[in-house]
C-alpha cells in the first residue's frame, strides 16, 4: 500500500512539473519554469537551438508580457538562437505567482514597483542564463519599458551581452510625453476628431496625477498610430494554449494595470512613477557593447526625433540607428525583420 501511495504521489508530481519543464530534444530546449531571482520565483521560457546564440528579451508594458505569445512572432529565430523570455517583476506569471486577490489601491500602495528592483532582477536573470547555457555573453534586446531596464542593465553589466538592440527606445518619459501630447493634439485637430479632441482638453497636457489620465492619452495615441502604420499579423496575438485559462488571463491583466500605474503613478492611491526616475539622455550614454537602435518612423509614443537625439550622443564601440517605414511603436513584419537584422550583426551571423 505504501509503494502504491508512493508511486501515485510520484507519478502526480511528474505530472505537476512536466508542463513547466521540458527536456531538451538534442540540441533544442524547450522550458517552461519559474525560478527563484531576488527572493520571488518568476517565470522564464527557453527555446531554441542550445548550440547557438542566446538573446534575452526585454518585454514592454510594462506589464505586456511576450511569453504567451512567442511561438507566434518568433519562432522561426529558434533556429538561429536560444529566445528568453522572462516575465518581469509585477507582469504576468511573476505577478501571479504571489498575487492578492483584488488588486486594490492598498496593495499598490504596500508593494512600490521601482526601475532598480527590476534593473537587479535582469542582471541576475542574465547571470543565471549565462551560466545555466554555459555562453559567455548574452545577447539583450528591449522593447518599448522593456528597453528602460535594458539600457541601465547593458552600462552597468557590459561583460554580460555581447550587444544591444533597442526597439522604440524610451529616452526621458515625461519629456517623450509631452511630445506626444502636441503631436496628437496636432492630429486629432486635422482629423476633426472631435471626440479625442474632448478628452485631450479634459485631461490637459501631461503630467499627470491620475494614471487614468495617462491611459486616455495612451489610448488616443494607439489610435492614431494604428491610422499610420502597417498591423502586424492577427495571429500573432493569439494566446498559446497553456496561457489561456481564467487565472493567467486575470494575472496578466492585472499585472498589465499593477506595473503601468507604478510606470505612470498615481497621486491619489500614493504611487509615485517610475517614469519620472529616467533620463538617458542625461546619463546613460556610454556603453561599452555595440547598440542598434530600431525605431518606426510614424511612432508617436517614443518619437523619433527624441530617439535620434539619444542616438547622436551614445558612445559605443559600434552603432546603428535603423529607422523602419509604415511601422509605429509595436511590432509588423517589417520591424521584426530589422530586428532579426540587427541582432545577426550583433552575433556576425549573414
Amino acid at each position: 500500500m505504501k509503494n502504491l501511495i508512493a508511486r501515485k504521489a510520484h507519478t502526480l508530481l511528474l505530472l505537476l512539473i512536466l508542463p513547466l519543464f521540458t527536456l531538451a530534444q538534442g540540441n533544442q530546449l524547450r522550458e517552461r519554469r519559474f525560478i527563484t531571482i531576488n527572493g520571488i520565483e518568476q517565470w522564464i521560457t527557453i527555446t531554441g537551438d542550445k548550440t547557438k546564440p542566446a538573446i534575452l528579451f526585454m518585454h514592454g508594458g510594462p506589464g505586456s508580457t511576450m511569453s504567451p505569445y512567442a511561438d507566434n512572432v518568433y519562432k522561426e529565430w529558434e533556429k538561429d538562437f536560444v529566445l528568453i523570455h522572462w516575465d518581469q517583476r509585477g507582469a504576468g506569471k511573476t505577478y501571479g505567482r504571489t498575487a492578492p486577490d483584488e488588486l486594490s489601491p492598498a496593495y499598490l500602495k504596500a508593494n512600490p514597483l521601482t526601475v532598480d528592483q527590476i534593473v537587479d532582477d535582469g542582471i541576475k536573470v542574465a547571470e543565471y542564463m549565462v551560466k545555466y547555457l554555459g555562453k559567455q555573453k548574452l545577447t539583450l534586446f528591449g522593447t518599448s519599458w522593456g528597453s528602460i531596464p535594458a539600457v541601465e542593465m547593458a552600462v552597468k553589466r557590459p561583460d554580460l551581452f555581447n550587444g544591444y538592440v533597442g526597439h522604440s527606445q524610451v529616452v526621458e518619459p515625461l519629456a517623450n510625453l509631452i511630445a506626444d501630447y502636441t503631436k496628437i493634439s496636432v492630429l486629432v485637430k486635422k482629423a476633426n476628431d472631435q471626440q479625442s479632441a474632448d478628452v485631450l482638453n479634459a485631461i490637459g497636457k501631461p503630467p499627470y496625477a491620475s494614471a487614468r489620465d495617462a491611459g486616455k492619452l495612451f489610448k488616443i495615441i494607439k489610435k492614431y498610430e494604428r491610422m499610420a502604420s502597417t498591423p502586424s499579423t492577427d495571429a500573432w496575438w493569439k494566446l498559446a494554449p497553456e496561457y489561456d485559462n481564467a487565472k493567467d488571463n486575470q494575472n496578466r491583466e492585472d499585472g498589465d494595470d499593477f506595473s503601468f500605474v507604478n510606470y505612470v503613478g498615481d497621486s491619489k492611491l500614493g504611487v509615485k512613477p517610475m517614469m519620472a526616475t529616467i533620463n538617458f539622455a542625461k546619463d546613460h550614454w556610454q556603453f561599452k557593447i555595440p547598440v542598434y537602435l530600431v525605431q518606426g518612423e510614424e511612432d508617436i509614443l517614443t518619437p523619433a526625433e527624441i530617439t535620434k537625439a539619444y542616438f547622436a550622443k551614445i558612445k559605443a564601440p559600434a552603432k546603428q540607428f535603423i529607422l523602419v517605414p509604415k511601422a509605429a511603436h509595436g511590432f509588423n513584419e517589417v520591424v521584426l525583420d530589422a530586428q532579426l537584422k540587427a541582432i545577426k550583426q550583433v552575433n556576425g551571423i549573414k
